[in-house]
C-alpha cells in the first residue's frame, strides 16, 4: 500500500511524553518522508468522531523539536471509547443510532488517511485495536499504529511505556515536598497516591526513587532530622493482598515510634476488594465510560 497522508491522535490521560512524541513523529516522518502529508486530530478520538483535524504545515515541521520542551499535549485529549455507543451519543459525539466506529472509519476515509498513529495507554490502544478490526471486517486498507504511552507502565507486552519513567522521578520529587509537612504537624498521616488501576509499577517505581534519595542524604537525628520520619512506612499495589487489621496496628506502633507515617498508594490498591463487599450488598457502584471501578464517595 503506497502511504500518502498519515493522521495522529493522542488519547486518555495525560503524560509527560505526550508532546514529545507527537513532535518526533514529525521529524521522523519529516526526515524519512517529507512527501508524506501529515494531519493531526485534535482532542484525540473526539476529534476523529467531529471531523476537527489540523494540517502539520510546513512551519510546524520546521519547529516541532520545540515540542520536545513541554509536558501535555499541544493537538489536545479526550477520553473516548468508540464501542460505548451509549457514551459516544450522551457527548453528542455522534447522533443516536449510529455506530461510533463506523464514524471513524467513515471520518479516515473521507480525509485520505492511510495510516493513523494512536498515542495513548491502556484504553486508547484497545480502542485503537477495536477500530483496526472493524477496518478489517469491513475492508477499508487503512492501517492503525498505536504507541503506548501510558505512567501506569502497564501495556503488556511493552516492557517500558513512554513516559512511566519520568512520572516515576516526579513522583519522587513530590514526595520530598509532601513529607516535609510532617514537621510542622504532629502525628501526620501522608497518603502519597499514584496512578495504577491494576498495575503496581509506578508506585513501586516512585517509591524505589524517592528511597535512592533518601539514601544519598546525611541525617542529624540530634536536631530532630531523622530519616525513620522521611522514610516509607508502607506501599500498597492492587498486585498485593492487605491485612488491612495487621497493617493498622503496625502503622499505629510506627505513628507512636516516629510521630508520622508516609503512605505510597496505588490508586487501585484494595479496590476490588471494595468492588466485592459492594456486589455482595447488591450494588453496583460507580464505573466510568472504560467500565473502570470508581471513583469512590
Amino acid at each position: 500500500m503506497t502511504v500518502r497522508k498519515v493522521a495522529m491522535l493522542t488519547a486518555g490521560g495525560l503524560a509527560p511524553c505526550l508532546s514529545t512524541a507527537v513532535g518526533g513523529l514529525i521529524q521522523r516522518y519529516t526526515e524519512v518522508a517529507p512527501e508524506i502529508e501529515l494531519i493531526a486530530y485534535l482532542d484525540g478520538y473526539d476529534g476523529l468522531l467531529r471531523g476537527r483535524s489540523i494540517e502539520v504545515t510546513p512551519e510546524v515541521r520546521a519547529k516541532a523539536g520545540e515540542l520536545h520542551k513541554f509536558g501535555g499535549s499541544p493537538i489536545g485529549n479526550s477520553r473516548v471509547k468508540l464501542t460505548n455507543v451509549e457514551d459516544c451519543v450522551k457527548r453528542g459525539l455522534v447522533a443516536p443510532g449510529n455506530d461510533p466506529l463506523a464514524a471513524a472509519a467513515e471520518q479516515l476515509t473521507a480525509d485520505g488517511v492511510d495510516v493513523l498513529h494512536t498515542i495513548g495507554g491502556d484504553d486508547t490502544n484497545t480502542t485503537a485495536a477495536d477500530l483496526a478490526a472493524y477496518l478489517h471486517r469491513n475492508g477499508y486498507e487503512l492501517t492503525v499504529v498505536g504507541l503506548p504511552k501510558t505512567i501506569d507502565n502497564d501495556v503488556y507486552p511493552i516492557k517500558q511505556s513512554l513516559g512511566a519513567w519520568t512520572a516515576a522521578e516526579q513522583g519522587a520529587l513530590f514526595a520530598q515536598n509532601v513529607i516535609a509537612e510532617h514537621s510542622a504537624n504532629p502525628r501526620s498521616l501522608i497518603i502519597h497516591e499514584v496512578m495504577g488501576r491494576h498495575c503496581g509499577w509506578l508506585t513501586a517505581a516512585t517509591a524505589a526513587d524517592y528511597r535512592t534519595w533518601l539514601a544519598a542524604q546525611d541525617w542529624v537525628p540530634q536536631i530532630g532530622l531523622s530519616q525513620k520520619s522521611w522514610d516509607v512506612h508502607a506501599i500498597f499495589i492492587p498486585e498485593m493482598a492487605v491485612d488491612l487489621k495487621a497493617e493498622a496496628s503496625r502503622l499505629r506502633a510506627l505513628m507512636d515510634e516516629v510521630g508520622n507515617v508516609n503512605i505510597f498508594l496505588s490508586e487501585g490498591a484494595g479496590v476490588d476488594g471494595i468492588v466485592a463487599e459492594l456486589e455482595a450488598a447488591g450494588e453496583t457502584g460507580p464505573r466510568d465510560p472504560f467500565g473502570h471501578a470508581g471513583p469512590f464517595p
